[in-house]
């Protein structure tokens, strides 16, 4: 399988990508593109993530004075606006340019909602491989990265001494023989499910689906009941099985028990992302961040990655316009500044380095665990990966199966649904 990796070295990807049209879906003359509206105006419709748009607006303002465009920014969850596309853009009233997740894309393509961008080659060697393969699909470039985001160790300081961190999965493992009593516990992962336990069964081995250098996925191939899945699933079930973890951090709720256990000091580290920098710094938890610790054969525990990025929504009418727009949003300099003022990660292989990353306790922890980070899967088959190694999670977690029996069911039932809903 091919690790997630945030390569620091420039021209990784070899991008061919087809000249920019603005045709919606179903439209077939692509001369109709220009830099006019389809209200006749001269005007940008962006949707940017919420609470974000503070991080584009010397961005937004620059670029309306040198182009003499008016751009209009509305704040929507970046998670939705692929589902408001869908009813939006047919009728005229939908955005040049959205924010969407890279796991979204494979999909929006398919139901063609993204226009391909033509990027030069200038352009892409800005961005960490990685991330600019979350935005290919079939070999095509539909977007350009705005941010990463990855699951790292939040530890809290009055309960662990940061001089003398656990370094390993093991350590944490006796810490918490140690500390779990009387409603007290040590480290705490959310590990029934596929997102969080993704860092054990990762790390040992386990995977999706591989990927090759133009960014394509054997869904064929699907790597979650393997020797090392098995091995990592079973290492899962021990936290469980020894009552390290409590029984009430399993399932649909189990995510708020667990931050609530962390925010109310009674678990001294947890896994969680960067959505809880802000959550638990407001609860007055005084913690440390780290990227997550060794496994006992040597490996560094695994996660998913995810890939924020700019999109231009095929029914734009103003698709070149949108693309030069994305670009300029996602440069070095306005990168650097929506990190000041945002905190999300941006994946430019100049600002890894750049002490505005690396002074950062939060931005370094979080790119430093991403050189360990696989790419969630940003096709359409995804989809029927997340519910049944949730379901076969829960069991192991529970002890009502046997770690391979779980996963082998998990992934048939995987192949028979990727078979049913995405026959080729």
């Amino acid at each position: 399988m091919k690790k997630g990796k945030w390569l620091l070295t420039t021209g990784a990807c070899t991008l061919m990508a087809a000249a920019l049209t603005a045709c919606g879906p179903g439209e077939e003359d692509p001369s109709a593109s220009n830099e006019e509206g389809s209200s006749g105006s001269n005007t940008l419709l962006v949707w940017e993530d919420i609470q974000k748009s503070e991080g584009i607006t010397e961005a937004v303002e620059q670029f309306e004075q040198e182009h003499d465009v008016q751009i209009e920014v509305i704040e929507k969850g970046y998670a939705g606006q692929i589902e408001d596309l869908r009813l939006d853009g047919p009728s005229g009233s939908g955005p040049d340019v959205i924010t969407v997740p890279h796991d979204q894309i494979g999909t929006a393509v398919t139901e063609g909602l993204l226009a391909e961008l033509d990027v030069s080659d200038d352009v892409t060697s800005l961005y960490t491989e990685e991330t600019m393969l979350s935005q290919m699909v079939d070999g095509k470039v539909y977007g350009l990265p705005k941010a990463v985001e990855t699951t790292v160790l939040f530890y809290n300081k009055e309960l662990v001494d940061e001089n003398n961190l656990p370094e390993t999965l093991e350590e944490w493992y006796d810490l918490s023989v140690d500390q779990t009593k009387d409603g007290q516990y040590g480290f705490l992962a959310k590990w029934d499910e596929v997102y969080y336990a993704q860092s054990v069964l990762g790390g040992y081995g386990g995977y999706v689906f591989p990927q090759d250098a133009d960014g394509n996925y054997d869904v064929t191939d699907i790597g979650l009941n393997n020797e090392g899945a098995v091995e990592g699933g079973e290492y899962i079930q021990t936290f469980f099985k020894e009552g390290l973890f409590p029984a009430g951090i399993i399932g649909e709720q189990g995510i708020n028990v667990l931050d609530s256990l962390f925010t109310e000091q009674k678990a001294a580290a947890v896994i969680s992302g960067p959505w809880s920098f802000g959550p638990y710094a407001e609860a007055g938890v005084d913690y440390g961040v780290a990227p997550l610790p060794l496994l006992s054969n040597g490996e560094n525990m695994s996660s998913f990655l995810g890939v924020k990025s700019y999109n231009v929504s095929s029914y734009s009418d103003n698709a070149e316009l949108a693309q030069e727009f994305v670009e300029f949003l996602t440069n070095f300099e306005n990168s650097k500044k929506r990190f000041e003022i945002t905190q999300e990660v941006p994946p430019l292989v100049d600002l890894i380095d750049d002490p505005v990353v690396t002074e950062n306790e939060n931005a370094a922890a979080m790119a430093e665990q991403s050189l360990n980070a696989s790419l969630t899967p940003n096709i359409p088959e995804m989809a029927e990966v997340w519910t049944p190694v949730d379901n076969a999670l829960g069991l192991i977690a529970t002890d009502r199966a046997e770690v391979q029996q779980a996963l082998d069911e998990a992934v048939q039932t995987i192949d028979s649904q990727i078979q049913a809903n995405h026959s080729r």
